[in-house]
C-alpha cells in the first residue's frame, strides 16, 4: 500500500513575536511566542511545527534557536518530539496554563460590541437562507437532471486549466455576457448589447450592485407587500427606506401613487413576471401604468425575473425591460434555478448611459466574477443544450406541481385553497378560514419533518397570516404523499381556529 505523504499543517504559517531591540534571548522570546499561541488556542494540540530548517528559512532565525526554543516547550510539556517526524504541539496543556475558548467567548469585556442597525434588524426577523434539510415542501430545491449533469461535467474539464487564469473583465467573460444577451433578446424581448451585462454572484449581487448605484442612503424605494426577504434586507443594509405597496391578483398595486398619496420614490423593486411569493402576475395595464409613472418621475425600476424560464401555460408576459421606451429598468437574472445554485452566477443588465457607474463600483464590492463557471455555462449556451435542458425541466417542474395540488386538494381542501401557478417552482395556499396563524402551521408542521413558509414573514406593513408557500421542484411522489399526511395531521389535531 502506497503512503500518502503527510503535507505541512496550520502551523507551518505562523509568525513568532520577535523583537529585534529586546535585550532577551532570542530563544526565550521565540519560546514565548509559541507558548502564548499554543494557550491561546491559535496552535493547536496534535499540530506539526515547521522543521528547524524550514522555519530558519520562513522566521529568518538560526536553526540552533529554533532547536533550543522547541526543546524549552518540550521540556516544559508543550510539544512532543516524535522520532524520525518531528516536532508536534502536546495535545494536552500543562496543568495551570490558561487556554481561552477557541472562539474568545470566555475573553468577556465590558466594552460595547456593537453591529448596526440594520444588522440587528436582519439578525432578528429573518428569515434565514441557512441552508434548509431537504424536507418534503422546500422551497429553492433543485430537480436534478443527468443528462445536464453530464454535459456540464464535459464542458467543465474543458476548463479545468488553473496555470493561466488572471483577473477577469470586471463585468464578466465577454462569451458569456453575448450569450445572456442573446438568450435574453429570443426569450424574455430583452433589448440590450452585450456591453450592458454585467455577469454576478447570483440575483442577490446583482441587487446589491443596482441598489448602492442607484440609490443615496435615506432615499426611499417601494416594494411590493409581501415580499422576497434579501431584497429587503439588502435595500435595509444600503441605509434605504422601505415603502410596502399591497399585491392583489394583478401584482402591485401603485394607486396610491398615481393618486398622489405618496411621494416618489428613488426606485422600485418588483417581480412582475411570478410576484414573490403570492405568484401573481402583474398585469399589462398595471406594467404600463408603473413604466409611464417611473419615466414621470425620474424613478428607477429594477425587474427581478428570477425564474422566467418555468412558464406552465400560455405565453409569458413581456418583461417590463422589453416594454421599457425610456430606459428607466434595470433587469436581472439567475441560473440558480435554471442550472445550479453552487454556480452562482446571475446577471444584471443596465441601460447603456449607466455602464461606466457600475463598472467604477463593482470592483469595490467584487473585483470579477469567476471566470470558470462562466466558460462552462457559455459554451452550454453556445452548443444549444439550454433550450433542450429547459423543456425537459419544466415538463417535471409541471408534472410536480400538478402532483402536489392533486394530493393537497385531495386531503387538505377542508383547511387550504390551492392557487395554481402559471410560473415558477413553488404554490401558494391560502386559509379556508379553519386556520390564521401560518406561523403556528409552520412551526408544528416543522416538528413533524415538513417545511411549509409562513408567508406572514415577508409582510411589509400587511397583516395577513394566512398563506402558506410550498416548493414543489425535486419533489418525489413519496415525499408529496408523506407531506400531504402530515399536513392533514398537523391540520386535525392543532386545531388552529379563526378568530
Amino acid at each position: 500500500m502506497t503512503l500518502r505523504r503527510k503535507r505541512e499543517g496550520p502551523s507551518a504559517a505562523f509568525r513568532p513575536d520577535i523583537d529585534p531591540a529586546s535585550s532577551a534571548p532570542l530563544a526565550r522570546q521565540l519560546y514565548l511566542s509559541l507558548r502564548n499561541a499554543v494557550t491561546e488556542g491559535r496552535l493547536s494540540g496534535g499540530q506539526r511545527l515547521p522543521s528547524t530548517r524550514l522555519a530558519a528559512a520562513e522566521w529568518a532565525i538560526s536553526r540552533g534557536v529554533i532547536a533550543e526554543a522547541y526543546e524549552i516547550l518540550i521540556a516544559e510539556g508543550f510539544a512532543v518530539a516524535r522520532h524520525g517526524s518531528g516536532t508536534y504541539i502536546a495535545s494536552s496543556v500543562p496543568e495551570g496554563a490558561v487556554r481561552p475558548d477557541a472562539s474568545g467567548a470566555s475573553a468577556v469585556r465590558a466594552t460595547r460590541r456593537a453591529v448596526s442597525a440594520a444588522a440587528t434588524a436582519i439578525l432578528t426577523r429573518g428569515p434565514s437562507l441557512e441552508p434548509q434539510k431537504m424536507l418534503p415542501f422546500v422551497t429553492a430545491r433543485i430537480a436534478h437532471d443527468e443528462r445536464t449533469a453530464r454535459l456540464l461535467n464535459r464542458i467543465a474539464a474543458r476548463h479545468m486549466n488553473y496555470a493561466f487564469e488572471g483577473y477577469g473583465d470586471i463585468q464578466g467573460e465577454p462569451q458569456l455576457r453575448a450569450a445572456i444577451s442573446a438568450h435574453l433578446s429570443v426569450s424574455r424581448g430583452v433589448r440590450c448589447a452585450p456591453e450592458q451585462v454585467f455577469v454576478t454572484a447570483g440575483t442577490q449581487q446583482a441587487l446589491d450592485l443596482a441598489f448602492r448605484v442607484l440609490m443615496t442612503p435615506g432615499e426611499r424605494a417601494v416594494v411590493e407587500d409581501p415580499c422576497y426577504p434579501p431584497a429587503r434586507q439588502c435595500l435595509a443594509l444600503n441605509g434605504i427606506e422601505i415603502v410596502g405597496l399591497p399585491v392583489d391578483r394583478d401584482g402591485i398595486d401603485i394607486t396610491r401613487l398615481v393618486d398622489g398619496s405618496l411621494a416618489p420614490p428613488a426606485a422600485f423593486y418588483v417581480t412582475p413576471s411570478n410576484q414573490y411569493p403570492v405568484g401573481s402576475v402583474l398585469s399589462l395595464p398595471r406594467r404600463l401604468q408603473l413604466l409611464a409613472y417611473a419615466e414621470e418621475n425620474d424613478c428607477w425600476i429594477i425587474e427581478d425575473d428570477y425564474d422566467s424560464e418555468f412558464r406552465y401555460q400560455g405565453h409569458p408576459i413581456a418583461s417590463l425591460h422589453g416594454l421599457d421606451k425610456a430606459s428607466r429598468v434595470l433587469y436581472t437574472g439567475t441560473f440558480s434555478k435554471a442550472l445550479l445554485p453552487s454556480l452562482r452566477i446571475g446577471y444584471l443588465v443596465v441601460p447603456p448611459d449607466l455602464v461606466p457607474a457600475f463598472r467604477a463600483v463593482r470592483p469595490a464590492l467584487d473585483r470579477c466574477p469567476p471566470s470558470f463557471q462562466q466558460r462552462v455555462i457559455a459554451d452550454f449556451i453556445e452548443e444549444g443544450y439550454f433550450p433542450a435542458h429547459l423543456r425537459r425541466l419544466r415538463e417535471r417542474l409541471r408534472a410536480s406541481r400538478d402532483m402536489l395540488a392533486g394530493f393537497l386538494r385531495e386531503r387538505l381542501s377542508e383547511h387550504v385553497d390551492v392557487l395554481l401557478p402559471d410560473q415558477g417552482i413553488n404554490l401558494t395556499v391560502r386559509s379556508t378560514g379553519t386556520w390564521d396563524d401560518d406561523t403556528a402551521v409552520s412551526a408544528a408542521a416543522l416538528k413533524r419533518g415538513v417545511v411549509v413558509m409562513p408567508l406572514s414573514r415577508m409582510n411589509v406593513v400587511s397583516t395577513d397570516r394566512t398563506r402558506l408557500l410550498l416548493g414543489f421542484s425535486g419533489l418525489s411522489e413519496a415525499e408529496a404523499d408523506m407531506g400531504t399526511r402530515v399536513l392533514v395531521e398537523v391540520f386535525g389535531a392543532v386545531r388552529f381556529q379563526a378568530g
